[in-house]
């Protein structure tokens, strides 16, 4: 028998060869980084129990909040719904109508010892610049009245109070039974990925802005004798002006009288909704002041989403509830005034404010955009990254649209939108070469909104 080697069998030989070879080179993957690891917990993790993620709360496509808008496109088995589908659930765990209608939650931070009674119904903040929002003088502010965090009221530990408030399969919420609670590792991976969403430091106020009315809104935002917004919003951030409230002032919670609004949506239903008296047991009616860059894109707005849009939110300044609350008076006291504003200046305030927020859109589709292309080795992570860039291009678009700013550049806007959906449906060589041409696009349009210094 001829044992000499065939052609095939020559050229089978090599080709292992060369695969063994392949896979003696093959570089591994770079280890999980803690941000990345937070990531996977907060989209994925259930901690064994009803089914929720914290992404079911705080979508990336919803700008890590929640709208009824797109409550409304969700499918019935969603895990949010969880109270419609799990019997143990049913009664006391969530309000569904006020759930879908309006994006209320319900939550428990005066305790579980009543639940047909001690509850109260909130929306559900952004988690966008975080790093920029929570410190103060007086510790962490976290949450809407910074008490759904036990223990030292951190973000850290604001994950295992959503657990518990949130994740169980039953009302008797035991631990290891409905749930369990997040382990220390898992609290600081959670923590470095809510701290790396969003902008990483505030604004420098006044911007060169192009609208006229974008800029006058910015005038008056600025000046502490009339809209008198920059008080507790610095640079249009979460922080109180040191000038007014005391060195290192930072976040500042404050009774603002939206619970004395007379026509909430929610109650006007029927529903069950009890007064909320902010933080502490008993509470002292006083609310986290939220950022106002990522405003305009994740209404509705206040703690309870009482008013839906951002000129409405505005104007509210000007009403009598605010004037007459605590912290109405307290800024009357501090600047000899209250705040009265005709129906041009809330409207260029909110001009102002879509104007920023759209030029922070186009800074994070950058962002986006430019990690899609580090991603390419993971043709899933890539085209996931550029569908929130997608979605930062229609929020900029949007935001601006509705007030009928900037039309030129929304017109623009739509064609780099092609271009982008173009790219998260092509091959990695097609996609890097598209991806650079929207990038070498977005300082066009922002150059459109600020000027450049």
């Amino acid at each position: 028998m001829d044992r000499r080697p065939t052609q095939a069998s020559l050229h089978f030989a090599a080709l292992a060869g060369a695969t063994i070879a392949l896979a003696a080179c093959r570089v591994p993957p770079p280890p999980e980084t803690l941000v990345e690891k937070g990531e996977r917990i907060f989209f994925n993790e259930t901690f064994a129990g009803n089914g929720r993620t914290c992404r079911t709360c705080h979508r990336p496509e919803d700008n890590f909040g929640l709208s009824p808008n797109f409550i409304a496109t969700l499918p019935p088995a969603d895990a949010l719904f969880v109270a419609e589908t799990n019997p143990a659930l049913a009664k006391n765990f969530e309000n569904p109508r006020l759930m879908r209608e309006f994006a209320l939650i319900l939550e428990n931070q005066d305790g579980f010892d009543d639940l047909a009674t001690n509850f109260n119904l909130r929306g559900i903040p952004h988690t966008l610049a975080l790093r920029t929002s929570v410190a103060s003088s007086a510790g962490p502010r976290t949450g809407w009245g910074g008490d759904g965090a036990p223990g030292d009221g951190s973000l850290r530990a604001f994950a295992t109070g959503a657990v518990i408030q949130h994740f169980a399969k039953t009302l008797a919420r035991v631990p290891g039974v409905d749930f369990r609670l997040p382990t220390n590792d898992e609290l600081d991976a959670l923590e470095a990925f809510q701290f790396s969403l969003g902008r990483q430091q505030d604004l420098a106020l006044p911007l060169p802005l192009v609208s006229p009315v974008a800029a006058r809104g910015q005038a008056i935002f600025l000046d502490n004798t009339l809209g008198k917004c920059n008080a507790c919003h610095v640079n249009a951030g979460a922080n109180a002006d040191p000038r007014i409230f005391g060195p290192n002032a930072g976040n500042r919670s404050f009774n603002t009288g939206v619970e004395a609004l007379p026509d909430q949506p929610a109650r006007l239903t029927g529903e069950p909704v009890s007064d909320d008296d902010g933080f502490g047991i008993p509470g002292n009616g006083e609310f986290n002041t939220p950022p106002l860059v990522e405003a305009a894109d994740t209404g509705p707005f206040f703690h309870n989403n009482s008013v839906a849009t951002l000129e409405a939110a505005v104007g509210f300044y000007d009403g009598e509830a605010f004037n007459n609350s605590p912290a109405g008076q307290l800024l009357k006291t501090a600047t000899g005034s209250g705040i009265e504003l005709d129906a041009t200046q809330i409207a260029a305030i909110a001009a102002f404010l879509r104007v920023l927020n759209a030029l922070e859109n186009l800074r994070e589709a950058d962002n986006l955009a430019m990690r899609s292309i580090a991603a390419t080795a993971t043709a899933a992570r890539g085209t996931e990254l550029l569908g929130r860039a997608l979605e930062e291009l229609d929020d900029a678009a949007t935001v601006l649209r509705t007030a009928e700013l900037h039309p030129q550049s929304v017109a623009k806007l739509a064609g780099v939108r092609l271009t982008l959906e173009r790219a998260r449906k092509a091959h990695s060589g097609e996609r890097t070469r598209l991806v650079r041409g929207v990038l070498a696009a977005l300082p066009g349009l922002r150059g459109e909104l600020v000027r450049a210094n």
